[in-house]
């Protein structure tokens, strides 16, 4: 099983492949498993996915759950691998890690940036009209993630996709519930206050910022708040997604993105 040892924790990840280097970012609770779809990218690019520390088959510390750390991460990982010049794919709160890491780092390893279903904030603010929900949801998702950990992969897994088989939502619930509760309630809660208005227009890398047109559990707006802040980004909808194109629309997901990396570079 390939690893990295970065910040005290070993990464699991994968690389095959030669080309554009393509790094794709899960979202929280999530793992790289859930980017099957995509191999077929290396073909024509070096692809590679990693998991989080605590999340997949990365290892579990007990420390170190904060989209900064993560973000350190990323920053190590990306060094002890030699990789720049990358194309960073932040799929939900992997989009949020890549704002942080911009945030600590800069772009200058970038190539470009994909940010697929993410808004830089997802609790309501007086002065943002995208929050998706208030403190006492969140407090509430909090106490779930201690006391009933299956009943909130569930409730998540209903909100991510449209119309999917029973194995997809199978494989999602297998890979939340690897994560252990006290890393869930660790991470849920700090991507779920972090803001990062101020980063988004700090993306100076052409940006491809994705869209499903079906989803409940983002608000769309949030979303396109992305592309209207970002300097230079396309906006991609995918009308038959939820919270997933990459798995709900993959053929036109991989489309856009090989499209997008071999029209720039």
């Amino acid at each position: 099983m390939p690893t990295e040892s970065v910040n005290g924790a070993k990464l699991y990840y994968e690389s095959d492949g030669d080309g554009v280097p393509v790094v794709f970012l899960h979202g929280v609770l999530m793992s790289s498993r859930f980017f099957s779809e995509q191999q077929s990218l290396s073909d024509d690019h070096q692809l590679i996915t990693l998991d989080f520390r605590g999340h997949g088959r990365s290892e579990k510390t007990e420390t170190g759950h904060t989209l900064p750390q993560y973000a350190r991460d990323l920053e190590a990982f990306l060094d002890a691998q030699d990789l720049s010049d990358v194309v960073l794919v932040g799929w939900s709160m992997g989009s949020l890690v890549a704002w942080e890491y911009v945030r600590q780092f800069g772009t200058d390893r970038f190539r470009g940036f994909v940010s697929v279903e993410q808004q830089p904030l997802d609790l309501e603010q007086e002065d943002y009209e995208h929050g998706v929900f208030g403190f006492d949801e969140l407090r509430g998702l909090m106490e779930l993630a201690q006391t009933n950990p299956h009943e909130l992969a569930w409730s998540l897994i209903d909100e991510m996709l449209v119309d999917e088989p029973d194995s997809v939502e199978q494989m999602l619930f297998d890979e939340i519930t690897r994560v252990p509760p006290s890393i869930t309630s660790a991470i849920l809660f700090d991507q779920s206050v972090r803001d990062y208005r101020e980063a988004v227009p700090d993306v100076d890398v052409p940006t491809l910022v994705c869209l499903g047109e079906d989803e409940t559990m983002l608000e769309n707006g949030g979303v396109e708040y992305v592309a209207d802040n970002t300097p230079d980004a396309q906006l991609e909808r995918f009308a038959n997604s939820g919270h997933c194109p990459f798995l709900e629309e993959p053929e036109q997901f991989n489309h856009v993105l090989s499209s997008f990396i071999t029209a720039r570079y």
